[in-house]
This record gives C-alpha cells, structure tokens and sequence, in this order.
C-alpha cells in the first residue's frame, strides 16, 4: 500500500519539532551548567595548578636529561598534548560529585520531574562538561607557549582540538556520571574519581611513548580511550601526522557514545 503523501510530510514536520525541542532541552541545561562557571570562574586557575606543575618541573627537568626519547621532538613537545588531555579528564571525571550534590539539595528531582527525557539532562551535562574542558584546555595551552613549547596552532588545528576535547569532555564526563549511580556520595566519588584519572594517565601514551611499555601495559593503553584522544592532539599540535587520525576519532566517539547511553539508562538510579 502507498504512503499519503501528506501524511508522510506531517509525519516528518512532527520529526522536525521533536527533534528541535529535544535539542532545545539539551542547548537549555548546558547553557544552565555553564552559568555556575560564570559565577566561580576561580575553579579554572585552580585546576591548571597541576597541569602547570607537569610542564613546569616534570616537562622541563626530563626535557634537559634527555631520559625518554621522543624522536625529533623536545619532550615538552611530546607531553603537552597529554597533560592537556589530563587537565579535561580532571573536569570531565569529578562531574559526578556535581550530580551527587545536585541530588541532595533536591536539583535533580526537579530536573527528572521535567518532561525532558534523561538523556537531555545527561548530554547537556556531558557537552557542558566538554565546553568547560576547552576553558581548561586554553590555559595549558597559553602557560605551553609562555614557556615556549613549539607548537603548531593554525585555525584549523585549534578547530580540530576543541572538536576532540568536547567530545573526550562528554566521554569522561558520561562515565562519572554513570559511576555516581553506583558509589552515590561525594566522598566515594571524589576516591573513584582519583582511583581511575591517574592509572588512565599513567597507562597512556600522554608522558611516554607506547613502545616503551611492557606488554602487559600496551595492551592496557591500546583499550585506554586517553590513548587515542592524546594521539589525535599530538597530530595536531607536534606531529602533524594524520595517518591514525580516523582510528583516534572512531575510538573516542565509540567510546563517548557507550557511555552517553549508559549513564542516560543508569541516571535514575542516583535518586532512587
């Protein structure tokens, strides 16, 4: 039997609306968790403290000894990609002590009472998360080029990084919000989040090449998503080479969509 042709078109004009307002919904909380870094901006500074210390002393002290090679590149070079990768992956990762405190002053009640679907609130909190990590991301950046790291930041490789640490944001960010449903207070989150951020960085090509590593941990940074983002922001900031670029982006957005879904289907959880 053949379509009406009109009710075809108002099945689509339906699509359409649903699909604006199901945007809107998400457009409209991240808009609303970036207003709380408007108010407090201070948490910025605060958490470059550490990316600095890694250029700073760690980046220079072993750039001058020459203890890992880096081929070509200073080993500043070679590491700032990954401790920009990890100063994202600290905002990303602590964003479930945020639901947890949002819960206990009865937020997120009022957030899932809405008829906004739970995978709105989850996606406008991870891309907010991703929108902080470019803030976070700009400050190692200028602090690399106070200390003149040689870094290659043409329009479209600053395009390109943002592009990667909205998504790695969103990824991270998805999975604390998973593991909040199950530790479910601050002080667990806090320890979890502190369990994992460090063994994903230090289990990654972020300080040190790959091929360094004994098997056991190549296999470990092989499934490591923190491996993949550092790749590709090193491809665009050092290297220039893009032969992996593919491989790096179908990983991460893999990686980003698993858990999107799993923290929407495990959202409920953290009030009940």
């Amino acid at each position: 039997m053949d379509r009406d042709p009109e009710n075809t078109e108002n099945l689509q004009e339906v699509d359409e609306m649903n699909l604006k307002r199901y945007l809107s919904n998400v457009f409209t909380l991240t808009e609303f968790e970036l207003r709380k870094l408007k108010h407090d901006p201070t948490q910025i500074w605060m958490r470059s403290v550490q990316p600095a210390l890694w250029l700073l002393v760690f980046g220079e002290v072993f750039t001058k000894i020459r203890a890992i090679p880096t081929g070509q590149y200073t080993y500043l070079q070679f590491m700032t990609p990954g401790v920009l990768a990890q100063s994202v992956m600290f905002v990303a990762i602590f964003y479930g002590i945020n639901v947890v405190w949002e819960r206990d002053i009865g937020l997120l009640n009022k957030l899932l009472s809405t008829p906004a679907p739970r995978s709105t609130i989850v996606l406008g909190k991870a891309l907010s998360a991703g929108v902080r990590g470019i803030f976070q991301a700009i400050t190692v950046l200028i602090l690399a080029l106070i200390i003149r790291v040689n870094l290659s930041l043409n329009p479209l490789a600053i395009l390109g990084l943002f592009a990667i640490i909205i998504l790695f944001g969103m990824c991270f960010s998805s999975l604390s919000m998973s593991l909040a449903s199950i530790f479910r207070t601050r002080e667990r989150m806090m320890g979890i989040g502190q369990a994992i951020t460090m063994p994903l960085f230090f289990a990654s090509n972020a300080i040190y090449p790959i091929s360094l590593m004994p098997g056991w941990l190549k296999a470990i940074a092989t499934v490591n998503p923190l491996s993949y983002v550092v790749d590709a922001m090193r491809a665009l900031l050092v290297t220039g080479d893009f032969s992996n670029m593919i491989v790096d982006l179908f990983a991460i957005a893999l990686a980003t969509a698993v858990l999107i879904v799993l923290a929407s289907l495990s959202f409920r959880r953290i009030i009940s």
